[in-house]
């Protein structure tokens, strides 16, 4: 079982950053791929990024690379998000999912999730 734990979020201007985290407990946190998804009101959750086991592989959508970083420390059992250059189309509810096998882009494919962090960009 793994369970996690999204903190990090919060309201910032548009132009700039923050930093999301995401803790997981267990054992095994270091067999599982990660991602990080977001959900706005009224739309459907969508993928932002997913870094692999190993933390040797990261994946990005379009529309937040060049400006968020994903990254992992297996010893702490976190993994991070960098979100820098912040738009006001960031704001969502960002999410944290974790599921053995390669890193993949669609929801269904993640078996675990936090609760969610709201992050807010004002223009």
């Amino acid at each position: 079982q793994v369970q996690l734990v999204e903190s990090g979020g919060g309201l910032v201007q548009a132009g700039g950053s923050l930093r999301l985290s995401c803790a997981s407990s267990g054992r095994t946190f270091s067999s599982y791929t990660m991602g990080w998804f977001r959900q706005a009101p009224g739309k459907e959750r969508e993928f932002v990024s997913a870094i692999s086991a190993s933390g040797g592989s990261t994946y990005y959508a379009d529309s937040v690379k060049g400006r968020f970083t994903i990254s992992r420390d297996n010893a702490k059992n976190t993994i991070y998000l960098q979100m820098n250059s912040l738009k006001p189309e960031d704001t969502a509810v960002y999410y944290c999912a974790a599921r053995t096998g390669a890193p993949y882009a669609l929801a269904h494919g993640y078996g675990y999730w936090g609760q969610g962090t709201q992050v807010t960009v004002s223009s």
